[in-house]
């Protein structure tokens, strides 16, 4: 029976969790944005008791754990990643009582929980913040990134905001700029301040006590600021993407060394590590954000044993097509960088647009082709993160102006839509109000496209995309080499990617068919025994494998 210490008791959370400290490798968590999963208020806004009430709609699916993005208290203005308090629950989600009673029930169903943490900045609203910004001489004057104007009274430096214009802002009351790497609401705290350190560490320890099994550690890489604020350099031309801007933001143009990415962050890591294994089964996952050094600060953040368990990679969050090239240079790059890393991989989250639509827009047949990529994910070497809704197939929702939430998107429109199309509610009821997801108004409109692919409408359906990810996770689960062994590629041409994973005495051949003809491939030396319960069908010949569009084949290699 799992503990959980509160208030100097030690609380019995219901649970029996298979005792497993390296449950993470190869584990697969799916992502609930707590904003659009269920209300069960009637505002018209998710909340915990709802994520509680579909656990077993979770559970069904074969997951290991739950990720909850943000649910702290927050006025909002970046939907719960602006915190002003971090050790407790915004009244719009429900309460710490609430969130004890999820833990419990997530865990009777052997799920764990992992929460969104946002250490990076706060809200301007949070009281660090509030009493920092009274005077360049309170307690807490040095707990945020103050610096002083240039001459001329501009901005110490070239630094930019992810979400557009001067990554600082003016604060007529201390005469300062203040940093802040996203919203001019989102101060950046000062990583270079042991109390901060301390204190952060402090909210960290709140929450392992209350019962969490983990971390996801957001915008892990803007921890740390350059003390002596140098200016970033220029970024060419060609060497820029917008894997984490969109194109339109000139934060693309800039080599991001001095306002992120130091390497000052490695003791903080360590120390934050050397906490989680006071708790053990434990485990955390930094959202590392860069174009163009991601998988190097990947291999820093992961190697040792002693920061990250993984990290959250974006090479797949991107409009980059998947195709055999891609998928091997990922992977090869990745291994190369950081042999002792491990990633955590995804195809959809809340900040990108849905890869249903993002990749699935370019094909004829976008259902087979959801398919096929559902069995690539389950089939790489890392953990895996899959995000609310993807499991039934949905696309993004094309909203109007008027519907925005999202001040990316307003900032930003009509060449950057924002996330809010990504962000709809999560449909349960085809035929139900607000598509079972609320009797009240939707925070986002529920799009009229969803609704066939709600969970009712599915669920009791063999064929469908819900149930086609259920046998996909068990498939993975049956086979370990999948979850957690090596990875070896084998050349068989441009349009089908094959891979060997290896566990043990475990040896599992795949090949993915990722064009629209039928492919004919050799088949792999020695003895050969194709698997079935994926819902795959590629058939095995004398000496071939025969696959069809946007299909699979999976065989034990003897």
């Amino acid at each position: 029976m799992k503990t959980m210490t509160l208030a100097g008791k030690r609380l019995q959370t219901g649970a029996e969790i298979v005792p497993d400290a390296d449950w993470w490798r190869g584990g697969v968590i799916y992502q609930v944005y707590p904003r659009s999963y269920q209300d069960t208020s009637g505002d018209g806004i998710g909340d915990l008791i709802g994520i509680a009430e579909r656990i077993g709609y979770i559970a069904s699916l074969g997951v290991d754990a739950i990720w909850i993005s943000p649910f702290f208290t927050s006025p909002m203005k970046d939907f719960g990643y602006d915190v002003s308090d971090y050790t407790n629950v915004d009244p719009m989600f429900g309460t710490l009582g609430d969130f004890d009673h999820l833990v419990r029930v997530a865990h009777d169903h052997g799920i764990r929980i992992i929460i969104d943490l946002v250490l990076s900045h706060s809200s301007d609203q949070h009281p660090w913040f509030v009493e920092s910004r009274m005077d360049r001489d309170n307690p807490k004057s040095d707990w945020y990134v103050w610096a002083e104007p240039k001459p001329d009274g501009t901005p110490p430096n070239n630094w930019l905001s992810i979400f557009g214009g001067s990554a600082w802002q003016w604060d007529g009351k201390r005469e300062q700029y203040y940093l802040h790497n996203f919203l001019t609401s989102q101060p950046d705290l000062n990583f270079h301040n042991e109390e901060v350190r301390k204190a952060l560490l402090d909210v960290v320890r709140f929450w392992l006590d209350r019962g969490v099994d983990g971390f996801r550690l957001d915008t892990i890489n803007f921890y740390v600021h350059d003390q002596e604020l140098r200016d970033n350099p220029p970024l060419a031309k060609e060497l820029r993407n917008d894997s984490i801007a969109p194109a339109v933001n000139p934060y693309n143009h800039q080599l991001h060394v001095y306002d992120k990415n130091r390497p000052e962050n490695l003791d903080f890591l360590k120390r934050f590590r050397a906490l989680l294994d006071e708790y053990p089964g434990t485990t955390a996952v930094g959202e590392v954000g860069d174009a163009q050094i991601g998988l190097q600060i990947v291999a820093d953040y992961t190697s040792g044993n002693d920061k990250m368990h993984m990290c959250y990679a974006f090479e797949f969050l991107s409009s980059v097509p998947v195709t055999v090239e891609r998928v091997r240079s990922v992977m090869s790059d990745f291994m190369t960088a950081a042999p002792e890393g491990w990633a955590c991989w995804a195809f959809s989250n809340h900040d990108v647009v849905r890869h249903a639509t993002r990749w699935g827009d370019n094909v004829n047949d976008r259902e087979r082709y959801l398919r096929l990529l559902a069995g690539l994910i389950i089939s790489l070497r890392g953990s895996i993160c899959l995000y609310q809704g993807e499991e039934l197939g949905l696309t993004e929702a094309d909203l109007a102006f008027e519907d925005l939430q999202d001040p990316y998107g307003i900032q930003f429109w009509p060449d950057f839509k924002g996330r809010d199309g990504c962000r709809t509610p999560m449909v349960w009821s085809e035929h139900d109000q607000s598509a079972g997801f609320t009797v009240g108004q939707p925070w986002l409109p529920v799009p009229p496209e969803h609704r066939h692919l709600a969970v009712d409408a599915q669920d009791h359906v063999q064929a469908s995309m819900l149930n086609h990810y259920r046998r996909l996770l068990a498939f993975r689960r049956t086979h370990p080499a999948l979850a957690k062994g090596s990875l070896e590629f084998v050349d068989t041409g441009d349009a089908v990617l094959s891979m060997i994973r290896r566990d043990g005495n475990e040896a599992v051949f795949c090949a993915f068919n990722l064009s629209e003809e039928v492919q004919v491939i050799d088949r792999p030396p020695g003895a050969l025994e194709q698997l079935d319960g994926h819902g795959f069908s590629g058939f095995l010949r004398p000496d071939t494998i025969e696959i069809s569009p946007y299909d699979a084949f999976f065989a034990r290699l003897g």
